[in-house]
């Protein structure tokens, strides 16, 4: 485990998968842990069901899928080697305004070295992150996997998105096993209205806790001249969780809804849980590099590599306190500001590094 900190935040890594195990923001007198830790990573690794990868062993906050789910070109993992073999810090070093963090992967993907640096700025509440993959040949399909937590649900907000889509396959076809909620396969432009596989229809924008369900649905960005951005409102916590990307190199986001739909080991009916993944791919390795229906709509689901060729992509994730569970309306960059704005009409203005998503650049 390798902990880094500036002024008002901490990151911890657990360099044997990568994995960001711990951010802790520390603002108005509060400590906010925005990012979820599964609760089996402290029990003896023989409890556990044999076979799971590292990556599930030791999930925890965020990570960088490459590729997101099967690895099916190149044999490795679910999610890749970087989200389940071990990183090397190779620098750790303070700057005139934080701390920044280079971690190496130990594997090569695709012919490619892979490169993860961390950056913290003073004050600011926010892991500010970069993925490198240098040289390499072939392509890879991408996407980050940050994790929250809420104990009494709450409300989630995105950026303009032009589709939200189920595929064919539900995560929890049998009943013996678990159950999802929402019909597979299914379409709509907006998720706040979404339908359910009993017909009626489900606001994909309130987390709610009295039922349980396991899904998963892709959100496709809309064309908009500003950062993506989702805003998880916790009503237990209060705090507002922000996960933000450019788009043009992080076209969709993908909700992993886990909340007591999987009855097995080890998730054992676990609530209360949503990912919130970024990324350029569809699920799958070799279903990302081949026709699939992002592709058809003129959706990049997959970076190529080259000899002598470096391709970079960045996330930010962080989190704001608030008095009471308020659902985000708008996210929009000001000068070195993050402005938040709640259903309310409230105003939360943050310290926010504008340059760093490179909007309008591809990567």
């Amino acid at each position: 485990m390798v902990t880094f900190k500036a002024k008002g935040i901490s990151v911890s890594v657990d360099t044997s998968v990568g994995h960001i195990a711990d951010l802790t923001i520390e603002t108005d007198g509060r400590v906010l842990k925005p990012l979820h830790r599964a609760p089996w990573i402290d029990d003896p690794q023989e409890t556990l069901p044999q076979g799971l990868p590292d990556g599930v062993v030791r999930l925890s906050g965020d990570f960088l899928c490459a590729p997101f789910s099967r690895s099916d070109v190149e044999e490795a993992p679910l999610h890749g080697w970087p989200a389940n073999s071990p990183w090397d810090l190779i620098d750790s070093s303070a700057t005139a305004d934080g701390w920044r963090a280079v971690f190496r992967l130990r594997r090569a993907v695709m012919g490619a070295a892979v490169e993860k640096i961390l950056t913290l700025r003073d004050g600011h509440p926010f892991l500010y992150q970069e993925h490198v993959f240098i040289d390499g040949s072939g392509a890879i399909p991408v996407a980050h996997h940050p994790m929250t937590v809420m104990r009494e649900g709450g409300h989630l907000a995105f950026s303009p998105k032009r589709a939200v889509v189920t595929d064919g396959n539900p995560p929890e076809p049998d009943p013996a096993r678990g159950r999802s909620l929402l019909a597979y396969p299914a379409r709509r432009d907006d998720p706040r209205s979404f339908p359910a596989k009993d017909g009626t229809e489900v606001d994909l924008t309130d987390y709610r806790m009295d039922g349980r369900h396991e899904d998963f649905v892709t959100l496709v960005e809309a064309d908009h001249d500003g950062p993506g951005w989702a805003a998880v409102s916790r009503a237990a916590e209060k705090d507002v969780v922000l996960i933000l990307k450019n788009p043009a190199e992080l076209p969709v986001t993908m909700l992993w809804i886990s909340n007591g739909g999987r009855d097995y080991a080890p998730w054992n009916g676990r609530r209360g849980v949503i990912g919130v993944e970024d990324g350029r791919t569809a699920v799958g390795h070799a279903a990302s590099l081949g026709d699939n229906w992002l592709k058809r709509e003129g959706v990049a689901t997959a970076f190529e590599l080259a000899a002598g060729r470096r391709v970079a992509f960045r996330h930010v994730i962080g989190a704001v306190p608030v008095a009471t569970d308020k659902a985000v309306r708008d996210v929009a960059v000001t000068m070195e500001k993050l402005r938040v704005t709640t259903a309310a009409g409230a105003v939360l203005d943050v310290p926010y590094d504008a340059d760093f998503l490179r909007i309008g650049q591809a990567g």
